[in-house]
């Protein structure tokens, strides 16, 4: 696949009005989700539950496209049709999350090494094969007291940059996902040092590394006051870090970038991402690639029952739809109610 070919799949994975699903929760991440509605995590659910938001009708108007599991991948509906043709006939890019998750940085306490790449190119000759045409590999970054270290930090940058060539190597658009993590009582100050300096790094690594930025799009975290800090950073104050943070760091060549939601609320999450957009400006297309902030409600009016179903992919819709509209700066709180 050509440099045009993959930077024609990121521009349209971040087109206006648009953003990305992300429905790749690892087997243990979606048995808590499934926990939380005391429905079994078996094979059989888990496919009902992501047919149900794949099938949700209008989908395609609000979502580009779907990070998929490597066993939702070899899925399919109901009626027998895989996962990836089905979106794709959509119009929907199916992507696949080829990271082997975070795992504790030897020799560094509290801090973290994302793996995955051994055997890597040749899982993605698979993926490109089963109909995937864009990849998630995420770094996961904890603040905390005296962490992160610039070892970490430049650790998993390097593996950040090694999965992205090999992804355009294989005519597959990597998303680079360098999440500061929302968890602890850190300042948005604090948050955006980290950000800022995560990001410095992903792009030096990515361009020691040859990778066409026109081809890729990034996912980060916002900058955002941590969880359980006493003083919450409002609206206006996210928007404004945010879209300065990556204004500094983040090369007018990259065709846009998807937010993670990372814990936020559904609402906060859509009412930043509205904010960021509302700033103007902006030399990348800024949208959303949200798990949890797209399916939570969903996910609870589904409620693991066929009678759920219908009601499922109207939550699942809706949060799309407005999020969809966050995009265009066109989102206002009041929307909820509706």
């Amino acid at each position: 696949m050509t440099a045009q070919s993959l930077a024609e799949i990121a521009r349209a994975m971040v087109a206006p009005g648009k953003g990305i699903l992300a429905a790749d929760e690892s087997s243990p991440t979606i048995k808590k989700r499934f926990d939380s509605i005391s429905t079994e995590s078996n094979e059989q659910n888990r496919q009902r539950y992501r047919e149900m938001l794949f099938t949700t009708e209008g989908m395609a108007e609000f979502i580009s496209g779907v990070i998929l599991y490597d066993e939702t991948l070899r899925q399919s509906t109901s009626d027998g049709v895989p996962f990836a043709k089905y979106l794709s006939d959509l119009g929907v890019i199916p992507g696949i999350k080829v990271d082997a998750g975070a795992k504790a940085l030897a020799g560094y306490p509290g801090e973290k090494i994302t793996e995955g790449l051994d055997g890597l190119r040749e899982r993605l000759k698979e993926y490109h094969g089963l109909g995937a045409r864009f990849a998630k590999w995420r770094a996961v970054i904890t603040i905390g007291s005296g962490i992160p270290t610039a070892f970490c930090l430049q650790a998993n940058a390097h593996a950040l940059a090694r999965y992205a060539a090999l992804c355009q190597e294989a005519g597959i658009v990597p998303i680079v996902e360098p999440e500061v993590l929302m968890d602890g009582g850190h300042t948005l100050a604090r948050c955006e040092a980290v950000t800022a300096d995560m990001l410095s790094r992903t792009f030096s690594e990515l361009h020691r590394h040859r990778v066409d930025l026109t081809g890729m799009v990034l996912k980060p975290n916002m900058v955002i006051s941590g969880s359980e800090c006493s003083s919450q950073a409002s609206v206006a104050e996210v928007a404004e870090a945010t879209v300065r943070c990556l204004k500094a760091y983040v090369p007018s060549a990259v065709p846009g970038i998807a937010f993670l939601s990372g814990g936020q609320s559904a609402e906060d999450a859509t009412a930043h991402l509205a904010a960021m957009n509302a700033l103007g400006g902006l030399p990348w297309a800024l949208t959303f690639s949200y798990g949890r902030a797209l399916q939570a409600p969903a996910l609870k009016a589904w409620g693991g029952q066929e009678s759920g179903f219908a009601a499922g992919q109207a939550a699942f819709l809706k949060r799309a739809r407005l999020n969809g509209l966050a995009t265009l700066a066109k989102y206002r709180s009041e929307m909820e109610a509706a």
